[in-house]
């Protein structure tokens, strides 16, 4: 079976996005979404849920506008409903990062610039590894 089409870049869609957005981490934004884009070649950015998010073949992490203290970042497995929302996936997380949802969701939250700039390489690294559940 031929591998799916890639979708088409969207980052025009985002950057009109973050042109307009007013948000007390809006550097915070920007900075986690470079980092997001720089893990790997094939992770390309649309909006989804009013919010930049973050896809392969399917979107796997949108940011959290709304987190009442600090920036926050939503893990997924795209739309379509996976054995892993029953089986799990196996993430290592030495750093503590995530807060799962489900076994197949998880959040992590930033608390600021110094947090998002501690605690980046060590995301870099889990998203590397969230990314092949996709």
């Amino acid at each position: 079976m031929p591998s799916p089409k890639p979708k088409p870049d969207t980052t025009p869609a985002v950057d009109a996005f973050m042109a307009t957005l007013e948000h007390p981490h809006k550097a915070e934004v920007e900075a986690l979404r470079r980092l997001i884009l720089g893990v790997d070649a094939s992770v390309a950015e649309g909006v989804k849920w009013n919010a930049p998010s973050f896809r392969t073949t399917e979107y796997f992490a949108t940011l959290n506008l709304r987190a009442k203290a600090g920036l926050g970042l939503v893990l997924h497995l795209g739309a379509k409903v996976r054995e892993t929302a029953v089986t799990g996936i196996d993430v290592p997380d030495p750093s503590g990062l995530l807060t799962w949802l489900a076994k197949d969701r998880a959040t992590v939250v930033f608390k600021d610039a110094a947090d998002l700039a501690a605690r980046g390489p060590a995301l870099a690294e889990l998203l590397r590894v969230w990314i092949r559940y996709v």
